[in-house]
């Protein structure tokens, strides 16, 4: 209950701190593509005034000829003009009836202009002038202004002169920003309606992207309560057995020789199996951690075959099976691995082959390669496995049948040590197998791999199965 709390929590927040990070960056990509927007506008709307007035200006400075005087011509080009009286303070636009002017700007509502004499005196205004607006002259080139009711303006200053080159006074020619900001007020809009729905998506994504990143999390920490409980239950069985045992010699009055021997025979068999478990949990464990730092030698196929063979023909005979090898190269088959850890491979596969196998059965090791990779296959005639159960069997303390392994006495651990040392050599293993017909396991290890720092050759040794 606790682990499945955790494991909630744990998912909560990488879906929160994913939610995070996804809508600061989608926050920052808005703003930006927000900033983006704002600058094309304002570049292109500082050109149109600036095309604006600088057409203007030029009309205009050809017909002034007195500074600060506003020639009969100049008024024939602005039909609304108005002159503004000393002070300027009701110099407000009177909107005319004329629909014709120099280029149509007073037609455009968003459009004004203003003179000023070079004292900065306002002389006349002329378009759609704003009331309220400041008659204060400010001689910087680019302004944004406000009039009394909080409408927005962007001007541009120009300076006028007289025909002969003298000063006249100044031309201000503005223009509105309130289509500027509807436009910019529904790009905001879009943004953040955009960015909530945008959000709620990201939540749903994260919610169960967090539930695929703790998923094997989830599985391995399963994995691990399974091992945990399996080894423990391996290590009590023996444990058990030993323990009873010895109570059982404790409550004896008298113990005779022959009795004294059967007990410390009978604590001896635990001990092995208990020792056998430990080396075996101890070599999955090593194999785990140092899969990248084994010490890797030339390694002949051939000679570990040929030896295992050998040294296991006792065992089968015992048993009733004939135990035959099958080498079909006609030179040396070697491969860069580490010796120990193939012995083991190799040994567990035939052992396990002998021991499910009735007697007058036959079991076989093929070696044989590709292009690519040495194969070696084990092939029996025992009892096989279920089809069901051919991907379960390399989890470590699975038994295909529980009768099976109380009579071989195996933990479970062979085929997961087997997969273990095959992974580490980068190698593959494929199981082929019949109910009640036999089973072929066929194992690729490649001839390349990883350079290695140090390279040396090992001469095959004879191992002893326990």
């Amino acid at each position: 209950m606790n682990q499945n709390k955790l494991f909630r929590l744990t998912r909560i927040r990488l879906a929160l701190y994913y939610a995070i990070v996804m809508g600061l960056i989608l926050s920052l990509c808005a703003f930006g593509f927000y900033r983006a927007v704002f600058h094309a506008h304002v570049v292109a709307l500082d050109s149109e005034i600036e095309s604006v007035a600088g057409t203007l200006h030029d009309s205009i400075e050809l017909k002034l000829q007195s500074p600060g005087h506003l020639e009969p011509l100049v008024h024939q080009l602005f039909p609304n003009i108005d002159n503004c009286g000393t002070g300027a303070t009701n110099c407000i636009q009177q909107q005319s009836d004329s629909k014709r002017h120099l280029l149509g700007i007073v037609t455009k509502t968003s459009y004004y202009i203003r003179f000023f004499d070079t004292s900065g005196k306002l002389i006349a205004t002329a378009g759609y002038y704003p009331e309220g607006l400041s008659d204060v002259f400010n001689q910087k080139t680019w302004q944004f202004l406000k009039d009394s009711k909080g409408k927005d303006y962007h001007q541009i200053t120009l300076a006028l002169h007289t025909q002969n080159y003298q000063d006249w006074g100044y031309m201000q020619v503005g223009r509105s920003l309130q289509e500027f900001n509807h436009y910019l007020d529904s790009v905001k809009l879009v943004l953040v309606f955009g960015l909530l729905v945008a959000m709620g998506m990201i939540a749903g994504a994260s919610w169960w992207l967090s539930g695929l990143a703790m998923q094997p999390i989830y599985q391995s920490y399963r994995q691990i309560q399974q091992f945990t409980a399996d080894a423990a239950h391996e290590l009590r069985t023996p444990l058990a057995a030993t323990g009873a045992t010895v109570e059982s010699a404790l409550l004896m009055p008298q113990i005779d020789s022959e009795e004294t021997r059967d007990i410390l025979q009978t604590i001896q068999r635990q001990n092995q199996r208990l020792t056998a478990l430990v080396v075996d949990l101890l070599m999955l464990a090593r194999i785990d951690r140092q899969a990248q730092k084994l010490q890797r030698e030339i390694c002949s196929l051939n000679d570990i075959v040929s030896d295992l063979v050998e040294e296991f023909e006792a065992m089968a005979t015992a048993a009733g099976i004939k135990l035959t090898s099958s080498i079909r190269v006609h030179q040396p088959l070697n491969v860069i691995g580490n010796s120990d850890q193939l012995y083991r491979l190799f040994s567990n596969l035939i052992v396990n082959a002998i021991q499910y196998t009735p007697k007058r059965g036959e079991v076989t090791v093929f070696l044989d390669h590709n292009d690519h990779s040495a194969v070696i296959k084990i092939q029996d005639t025992g009892i096989g496995i279920p089809k069901h159960e051919v991907t379960r069997i390399f989890d470590r303390f699975y038994r295909v049948s529980s009768d099976r392994s109380r009579s071989t006495g195996g933990s479970g651990l062979g085929l997961a040590i087997v997969q273990a040392i095959i992974q580490s050599h980068h190698g593959s293993i494929d199981v082929q197998s019949n109910l009640g017909e036999g089973s072929t396991f066929t194992i690729k290890l490649p001839f390349n791999i990883p350079p290695l720092k140090t390279v040396r050759f090992i001469y095959p040794f004879k191992i002893l199965y326990r």
